[in-house]
């Protein structure tokens, strides 16, 4: 990939939305060293949160999928409010955990975060590969269907 990745954002048609404030008593993100740490954001789109319910009983895959994408969003949304603007600051995406709100017999969680490593790959090239967990959770804040934290290297 080159440019920078406001350019591919804006080749591949990415809008980020506007960094999400905390709704409990947290910090959307924290640096320490090079380290950025994004607390753990929920598919919150421009008309407020979606797909909400559980894998395996309400949501398909391809929801699950799109959840995570719409997480994935805000995470860099978040990234870049904490870097100032300047996403160019981001060296790489070191790891992100993805919780699935899903059935206890629901099997698919790594396919339903692919959603957000399929975006951070596609929009930060090798930038975006990252370690990763994928976990089911009995619930999620607000009854979504996905919540994702990440941490990056940041210059």
């Amino acid at each position: 990939m080159s440019g920078t990745i406001e350019s591919r954002l804006a080749e591949l048609g990415i809008t980020l939305p506007v960094a999400a404030t905390p709704v409990a008593n947290y910090a959307p993100f924290m640096q320490t060293g090079n380290q950025l740490f994004i607390s753990g954001q929920v598919p919150m789109g421009p008309d407020g949160l979606q797909f909400k319910g559980k894998l395996g009983a309400d949501l398909s895959l391809e929801d699950g999928q799109a959840a995570a994408r719409l997480c994935a969003m805000n995470l860099l949304a978040q990234a870049r409010a904490a870097l100032g603007g300047d996403l160019e600051r981001v060296v790489r995406l070191v790891k992100i955990v993805g919780f699935v709100n899903s059935t206890p017999d629901y099997e698919d969680q790594p396919k339903v975060v692919n959603g957000a490593s399929d975006f951070f790959v596609e929009v930060l090239g090798d930038k975006g590969r990252h370690a990763r967990s994928a976990v089911s959770a009995a619930a999620l804040p607000l009854g979504v269907a996905v919540e994702v934290e990440a941490i990056f290297e940041v210059a």
